[in-house]
């Protein structure tokens, strides 16, 4: 795949950048997202009472993570998921200033959009993020077919409080996941820790570190 034309910014640099930016600045930063905002909560699919919880880390400009989403999460959900073997939750790790405001716009939509808008850009990079265009007009227009207005958009991609809370978010991931790259996944039950396993994976790899978990 063609590197993109606009620049990006690495997970090692996104952060302390974004947050050190003089509309970040201590005493000029917005509000922090609230804990209750409805954006926040987890975005995920399975019944809750799955016996293994997957939690998996993406980035919307990854292609791995793309590759994974096309040629192994379709078998993930029919046989692992919709079997009520485990429930997946997705957890946003933007691996640069695209794919923040990407997980942004994601996350402004109805939830029960939420699974085919990301689907959506995971399977049409080449389209808005490694356009020869403008990146973030080309994911207007991605929003739009999903129901998001120019407005609600254009104030989306300026919710810097947003922007914050999914590179907190992020930062946690780090810490307590040991996350380092994406897709990175975390096989486990309930809020435990569990077992890690960064890396596109073959469907059997998936469903072998299912079986585990819910042995463990």
């Amino acid at each position: 795949m063609a590197p993109p034309v606009l620049a990006r910014r690495t997970v090692f640099a996104l952060a302390p950048t974004l947050l050190a930016a003089p509309s970040l600045a201590q005493g000029t930063a917005p509000a922090p997202a609230p804990a209750s905002d409805p954006r926040l909560v987890d975005r995920a699919i399975g019944k809750a009472e799955a016996p293994v919880r997957v939690l998996e880390f993406f980035s919307l400009t990854c292609s791995h993570c793309a590759s994974f989403h096309k040629e192994v999460f379709p078998q993930v959900k029919a046989e692992l998921i919709a079997t009520g073997r485990a429930r997946l939750v997705w957890r946003d790790f933007p691996l640069d200033r695209l794919a923040l405001v990407a997980a942004a716009v994601a996350r402004s939509l109805p939830a029960e959009r939420y699974e085919g808008f990301i689907g959506a850009l995971l399977a049409n990079q080449d389209r808005w993020a490694f356009t020869r265009g403008d990146p973030k007009e080309e994911l207007a227009k991605m929003a739009a077919l999903a129901g998001m207005n120019r407005a609600t958009y254009d104030q989306v991609i300026a919710d810097e409080a947003l922007q914050r809370a999914i590179l907190e978010g992020r930062a946690r991931a780090e810490q307590e996941f040991q996350v380092q790259s994406t897709p990175s996944f975390n096989f486990g039950k309930g809020t435990g820790a569990g077992r890690n396993q960064s890396g596109n994976m073959p469907f059997d790899t998936f469903a072998t570190m299912v079986q585990e978990a819910a042995r463990a």
